[in-house]
């Protein structure tokens, strides 16, 4: 269980923390460290979709997808560490000390208002296992991916009855049940134990790792109102409960599922990317090739949570272009923001013949 534990952690921490140091260019020094993970992940996200999509529609066997995807970890691992190996003569200061010197310059009441962040947190991490229960959903979706893992195949049994059915493409558009299918070939823990024990807790830090970066480009002045925007957000999460169609319901209880992962991973780093975007457009920067490759990365992973994702992420993309470039006189962020938007338009297309 020990040996199990730790492969999930090195497949879901370390791996996206190396692999982000593809795209540390489009962010700025604060955060860095979060941001390296996020992103990294994103971009496993991203190539998984592209890779089971294709797959599954070809009614190939799930280890012939572990097998490309490893393939594609591998590649972006040595692609990483070759820019890494590039650019150390070069670094003049490390993420962890200017997080050092940040945490120095800290006041009492922020340090208070911290530690009420870091334990209400812990709080929510160890609730989100202890009092793991299941969804209506999961009848389904948790039951794909312990299929998925056992059989070989994808979507090809049907996952209320067990018996054989036609290739479901309408699910296997979206095969985020897959991605936790890996988690639970690449760990060997059974995929059920992944999305109720094990993922919870790394996709919710992820969470608030995204809502940490987005307060940091809100309050980067004014650090003392970061903490009480966390703490504003962590209340929020407990007590949005009163519905089970809450988006905060979604993300504490049902967070192995990719319609949660959409509404409380995907959209805010969207957000996310939207205020870098328009701070560089502001202060009429050139934006970043791998800022854009972020937003591809986003659209991809939209699709591989849900269907709906393609809808959304088109949506919020494009009028945020639309607007930055008219406020800012910068109509040539159009057409690669439109080129970024093109995963969701080609699954969406799918969706709609298939």
């Amino acid at each position: 269980m020990v040996g199990q534990l730790l492969i999930l952690l090195l497949v879901l921490l370390l791996i996206p923390f190396v692999i982000g140091g593809l795209i540390t260019e489009a962010e700025g020094h604060d955060g860095k460290l979060l941001f390296r993970w996020v992103s990294g992940q994103f971009l496993l996200w991203a190539g998984f979709q592209l890779l089971c999509v294709p797959l599954i529609l070809r009614e190939r066997s799930f280890g012939s997808l572990v097998a490309a995807f490893w393939g594609y970890i591998a590649a972006l691992l040595l692609l990483a560490a070759a820019m890494e190996i590039k650019r150390w003569p070069k670094k003049r200061k490390s993420a962890v000390w200017s997080f050092r010197n940040r945490f120095r310059k800290l006041q009492f009441m922020d340090l208070i208002l911290w530690a009420a962040f870091w334990s209400i947190l812990l709080f929510q991490l160890v609730q989100a296992v202890r009092m793991a229960y299941a969804d209506g959903d999961d009848a389904y979706y948790v039951a794909v991916s312990s299929i998925t893992q056992n059989s070989n195949t994808m979507y090809r049994i049907l996952a209320y009855t067990g018996g054989g059915t036609e290739l479901d493409i309408r699910h296997g558009l979206a095969p985020f049940p897959v991605w936790i299918s890996f988690l639970g070939r690449a760990s060997g823990m059974s995929a059920a134990m992944v999305a109720h024990i094990a993922l919870p807790p790394v996709l919710i830090a992820m969470t608030y790792a995204i809502f940490y970066l987005i307060g940091l480009r809100l309050f980067e002045e004014k650090d003392g109102r970061l903490p009480l925007f966390l703490l504003f957000t962590e209340l929020l999460v407990l007590f949005g409960n009163y519905s089970i169609y809450t988006p905060e319901n979604f993300m504490i209880a049902r967070s192995r599922q990719g319609k949660a992962a959409l509404g409380s991973i995907v959209i805010p780093f969207v957000l996310l990317l939207f205020l870098i975007l328009l701070k560089e457009l502001r202060e009429k920067k050139r934006i970043s090739p791998p800022l854009y490759l972020l937003f591809c990365a986003a659209a991809a992973t939209g699709c591989l949570c849900s269907t709906l994702g393609a809808l959304l992420i088109c949506m919020t993309v494009g009028i945020t272009g639309l607007l930055g470039s008219i406020c800012y006189r910068r109509p040539g962020i159009l057409v690669p923001l439109g080129v970024c938007c093109m995963p969701c338009v080609f699954y969406a297309v799918m969706y709609l013949i298939l």
